[in-house]
This record gives C-alpha cells, structure tokens and sequence, in this order.
C-alpha cells in the first residue's frame, strides 16, 4: 500500500473515529427511562428538599442552573449519578464536557453528595422528572396586586360591628325621613275640602321630630341598641388583650417569603436551623443569606444593606413577629421533630406571604384546644410505647396530646 492511500485511510479512520465519539457525546438518557424512576418521587421529594433545593429550582436558575429534563445532559444515569457524589472529581477528569462547561459558567463547585444511595439519586430523577412535566408553579398576586397574604377564618369582629353600626345609622336615618315625609303629605291634606271629622283630626295631628326622638320607645331602642354595640366591642376588647393576629411589622431589609418558600421552594428548616433541635426556630444570620446570595442579585439595593451588615460585623435587626409572654414555655423541636407538626400549622400559608404575619391566635386555648385535638402518631418512634398501652387498654378513643399529660399547667408554665 502505498504512502498516499496508507495516508487517506488514516484521515477517514479518524474523521470516523470523531463522528462516532461526537455521537456517544450528543446521546443523552431517554425520556421513558427518566418517567419509569416517577414512582420514587415521593422518595426524591426529600432528597430534594434536604440537598438541591438550597441552590437549585425545577424551572428557574437560582444558584446553579434549572434541573428540568436535567436527564438529557448526560449519556447515561451511571454518569448522571457519578457527578452528583463527586462533581469536583468528574469536573477535574476533564472527561465530561458539560460538566466543564457548568464549573466555567458557575465558577463554583458543587458539593459531594456520596452519601446518597442509587436508590435515593433515582427517586431524585422521578420527583425532577414529575415536576417537570406539571411545568413552572402559578405564582399568585401579591399584596396590592388584588391578592391577600393569608385567608381569613371567620368574619372579624370589628368589621362585623362596623356593619352593625352601619345598619342602625341607616335604619335611623330611614325611620326620620318617613317621618318628614308624613309631616308634608299630612300639610298638602289639610288645606283639601272634603275631609271627614275624623280624617281632620288625622291630618291636623302634625308630625314633630322633637316630640318623635324624645318619645320613650325611641329612647328605649337607640339605648338598646348603643349598649349593645358597646357591650360588644368591650367584650372583644377584653378576649383580644395580648392577641396580635394579623401583625405584620416593617423589616429593615424587605425579604419575600412567597418566593423563597413559595417559588423556589426553599426548605424552612435550610435557613430557620434551630427549628428541630432547640427551643427556637432562630431567625437566620446574614451568612445563610450569602450561600446563595454571593452569586446572584449582587447588585439588588436590598442586598447591599447585608453586605453592610457582614462588612461591619453587626447583625441584622429583624423585627419579631411571634411573640409569647414569659410565662409561657414553648419549644419548637418538640413539636416539630417529635410531634411531627407542620410549620404551616401555626405559621399559616407561608409560602404564600409576601410579608409574614402572625396567623394564629397563639393564645392559651388556641393551644389547650389543639392538645385536645390532635393525635398520636402510631409510627411516631417518641412515643411507641406509649400507643401500645394504650392499644393494649382497648379504648375506643385514640390516642391524643391530651392523655400524655398535654393539659398539666407545668408543661407550659414554670
């Protein structure tokens, strides 16, 4: 063979040598493969939570890119997979091209994650896969914008004083010009002819608004009715000393939990840290604001005031918003790790405030009628032995907050 012809074999081996490594490149994992992993998503939904959602959106780039039909940008789920635990490692190879593309585009790394089982990285594919296909959440109005920052449970009573008042005034107003009106038909009447005896003395009885508001029915019923309205709004007064629902202060630095929460789906327990190990949720510290905020809205005015904070070493002066007298003894990781309560329990819709407002009554028989209502968990491990007894006692009722002490004056008082 000669020189020329070795030399055109050479080039077509490699220009095939490239189009089939181009090729097992631009393959991508199949979208029927992503959908078969969707029965794990409710395993992956806390794989989420716990691990992505402090960096990454389904839908939006937060701090690192969207993870919709992330699936389509690796060859396989064992590459997928391998970067996940170790993506400096995959990065540094130089082996996967779009991994190298991510890091110049972040200019960051992603943490490990080896503690993830393949179990656990499949349920994350389904639950991306799921969320994927329902598309981006509808983020309602905000305050201002026709939309209400939380709903409301039953009528208020000021308002419904307020319509009460309105009512009387009306009815008042009513009754006084039905009396005018008599009192000028009565006078066009008595210069007619024709009129009986009888219908004279009628017509001739003129109306007299001195002698209608001093009349003792008249005085009797706007008494009734300004001792009603007063008795009320004295009782309402007297119940709400110390309520403060619905307070919603001023924070120096705006902060939207409707699209931390709501729209990125931001775990609460990724910034309020203290919630399921000490008696306070804690308000977050400006450093948990820079994990995510060192590489996004830099530039926002808002965002300026934390970096003031950080440069000057001061904290934050957040405005509380629940408030409990010192009386009262409260803790939150023995509600929320061991009673397995929700944050939306107490708190309300939070991923739906734009400003947080305190939603409950937080009064002691909010929280008495609570105890009495809410159940033991069977499976909660905290108290197993507790529902085997009473399983054991055959009672027909089960088993509440109440019957473990939940009512004694000292669990919340000391």
């Amino acid at each position: 063979m000669s020189f020329t012809k070795s030399y055109l074999l050479a080039i077509i081996c490699a220009v095939c040598f490239l189009a089939t490594s181009h090729q097992a490149q631009a393959q991508s994992i199949p979208d029927e493969e992503a959908t078969a992993l969707e029965g794990e998503a409710s395993v992956g939904e806390g794989v989420f939570n716990a691990n992505c959602s402090q960096c990454h959106a389904i839908h939006e780039q937060v701090v690192g890119p969207a993870l919709k039909n992330v699936w389509q940008r690796w060859p396989s789920m064992e590459a997928l997979y391998t970067f996940i635990k170790y993506p400096q490692k995959v990065i540094d190879s130089g082996e996967s091209a779009h991994a190298t593309a991510l890091y110049k585009k972040y200019k960051q790394y992603m943490p490990n994650h080896d503690f993830l089982s393949d179990a656990e990285l499949a349920g994350l594919v389904g639950y991306i896969s799921k969320k994927t296909k329902e598309g981006p959440p509808v983020v309602g109005p905000g305050p201002g914008e026709g939309g209400d920052v939380a709903s409301s449970e039953g009528l208020d009573p000021g308002l419904l004083t307020a319509i009460i008042t309105g009512l009387s005034v009306i009815l008042i107003g009513v009754l006084v010009a039905l009396a005018l009106l008599i009192s000028v038909l009565a006078k066009n009447l008595s210069t007619k002819d024709g009129l009986t005896e009888d219908e004279l003395l009628d017509v001739e009885n003129e109306f007299s608004l001195k002698r209608f508001v001093t009349h003792p029915a008249f005085i009797g019923i706007a008494a009734f009715i300004f001792i009603s309205v007063a008795g009320q709004q004295t009782l309402d007064g007297l119940f709400n000393v110390g309520v403060q629902r619905g307070y919603a202060p001023e924070q120096p630095i705006p902060f939207s939990h409707k699209l931390h929460a709501g729209y990125y789906e931001i775990d609460c327990k990724y910034c309020h840290t203290g919630v399921e190990k000490s008696k306070s949720a804690n308000i977050p510290s400006a450093n948990i604001c820079m994990n995510c905020h060192n590489a996004i809205r830099q530039e926002s005015p808002n965002m300026q005031l934390i970096y003031k904070a950080i440069e000057n070493d001061e904290p934050i002066q957040w405005v509380r918003v629940h408030n409990l007298p010192d009386l009262a003894y409260f803790n939150h990781s023995q509600h929320v790790k061991v009673g397995g309560i929700e944050c939306e329990t107490c708190h309300g819709d939070i991923k739906n405030m734009e400003v947080v407002q305190q939603h409950s009554l937080l009064t002691m028989g909010w929280c008495i009628n609570c105890h009495r209502e809410t159940e033991i968990n069977a499976d909660n491990k905290y108290y197993d032995r507790l529902t085997k007894m009473h399983e054991a006692s055959d009672a027909k009722e089960p088993l509440h907050v109440e019957d473990m002490g939940g009512l004694e004056c000292s669990k919340c008082h000391y």
